[in-house]
Order: C-alpha cells, then sequence, then structure tokens
C-alpha cells in the first residue's frame, strides 16, 4: 500500500509539474551555460532529486561503511545464538547511525564543498557534482584493496591508470563492495572464534558426563552472553569497526 502510494504520488507530481511550468511560462526542460557553469531548469532539477532519492538506499549500501557494520552484527548476533535478539531493525538502525558517525567527516566535506556552493548558486551543477564525488571517492579508494581494482580493471579490459585515484566510478565501486565484504567477514571471523571455543568446551564437558541428549547449545548460550557482557563486548565491537576504517 506504501509503494503504491508513493507511485501514484511520483506520477501525480510527474503530470503536474509541465502544466504548472506552463502556466508559470518555465521551460520544461532548459539547460543553458554560464559563466558560473551549466545551468539546469527546475523541472530538471526535481528529476534530478527524485532520481537520487530513489537510488539512495544504493548509495547508502555500496559506498560507506554500511555493508561491513551490517555483515560483522548479523554475524555476532549468529555467534551468540541468541535468534533474532537485537531483531533485525535495531541492528539496521545501530548500523546506520555508526555509518553516519564514521562517514560523518565525508559528508561534511560534500555539504561544504558542492552543496552549499551550488544551493547559492556559485557552482554549477556539473562542477557541484564533481566536488561532491572527490570526498566520497578518497573514501572508497582507502578502503579498497589493490589487487581488487586490479581485478576488476582486468575484467573491464581498461588500460592501467596513473594511480588508484584515476580509477573509473564505474570500476572502483564493485572493487569496494568486494574489499568491505572479504574486510566484514575476516572481522566476523575472529569474532566467531571464541565463541565456538566455549561451545566446543560445553559440549565437551556433556560429553565426559554422559549428557548426551542434552542440547549443548542450551548451556552455552548464557556463558557466552555472560563473556560478551563482562569484556563490554557492544563497546568493543562498535570502537573497532570505527578503527577498522581509519587508513
Amino acid at each position: 500500500m506504501r509503494r503504491r502510494i508513493y507511485w501514484t504520488a511520483l506520477v501525480t507530481l510527474l503530470i503536474c509539474v509541465p502544466a504548472l511550468s506552463w502556466a508559470q511560462g518555465i521551460p520544461m526542460v532548459n539547460v543553458s551555460d554560464s559563466g558560473k557553469g551549466t545551468q539546469y531548469s527546475l523541472s530538471l532539477q526535481i528529476l534530478a532529486l527524485m532520481t537520487s532519492i530513489t537510488l539512495l538506499p544504493s548509495f547508502l549500501l555500496m559506498m560507506t561503511s554500511f555493508v561491513r557494520i551490517i555483515i560483522v552484527m548479523s554475524i555476532l548476533r549468529q555467534a551468540l545464538g541468541t535468534g533474532q535478539t537485537p531483531p533485525n531493525n535495531v541492528l539496521v538502525g545501530i548500523s546506520l547511525f555508526l555509518t553516519l558517525f564514521i562517514m560523518s567527516p565525508v559528508l561534511t566535506d560534500v555539504y561544504k564543498n558542492a552543496v552549499t556552493p551550488y544551493m547559492q548558486g556559485s557552482m554549477g551543477f556539473d562542477k557541484a557534482l564533481a566536488a561532491a564525488e572527490a570526498p566520497i571517492r578518497g573514501f572508497m579508494v582507502k578502503q579498497t584493496r589493490q589487487d581488487d581494482i586490479g581485478m576488476f580493471m582486468q575484467m573491464a579490459r581498461k588500460e592501467d591508470v596513473g594511480g588508484a585515484e584515476a580509477v573509473p566510478f564505474t570500476t572502483l565501486v564493485p572493487a569496494f563492495i568486494t574489499s568491505e565484504l572479504k574486510s566484514a567477514f575476516t572481522i566476523g571471523f575472529l569474532i566467531y572464534v571464541p565463541f565456538v571455543v566455549i561451545d566446543l568446551i560445553v559440549a565437551s564437558v556433556l560429553m565426559s558426563m554422559g549428557m548426551m541428549m542434552l542440547s549443548p547449545m542450551m548451556i552455552s548460550a548464557p556463558f557466552k552472553l555472560m563473556l560478551f557482557v563482562l569484556v563490554d563486548g557492544w563497546s568493543l565491537i562498535m570502537s573497532s569497526l570505527a578503527a577498522s576504517f581509519v587508513p
């Protein structure tokens, strides 16, 4: 129902914008080149805004630290053996706000160097887009392995570039995602090992006592939770994830 309402509102907006533009004498499509850069009409700006809102979840998932954080959180929940606790909404919320914390310098740079000049009219759309791409590209390059960049450059049959800063954006994004997956599963493995050791110890003790019909998970779960609370596990996980993005 929400999706239907969203698409209905979008179609209504697309129908009303041309009528309003015609009534007010504003051309529907207008691209002018001034001394400050390329200027686009209001309708094209609205269309670009709606497109960016639609693609915003993909940008959040594929071009920020969100992928690594949510995977580590999911592996931690499985290692604790708590089922659906914390629930998915809580994990997504934690990952989202931790992503905002980690990406805040990049977002601040984008806002100061691209969004503010564009809103003030001192910078064209194409120049603002290039200024916004620079800090995001810098963040992605620092977190991407050179081997992954080389692999995707070879798959795309691109010539060697002068450095990682000159890698095409369409090649950098999949390389960044691949590196994030590798880093996330490496961190998840290191988190999983202590809890597996606890499961093995509990299972061995139960076997030696002849209590083979008793599930080891029932005994090991309280010990894992106690260990996680005693070592202040949430603080360690949060700080370690944030520190893993420091180049």
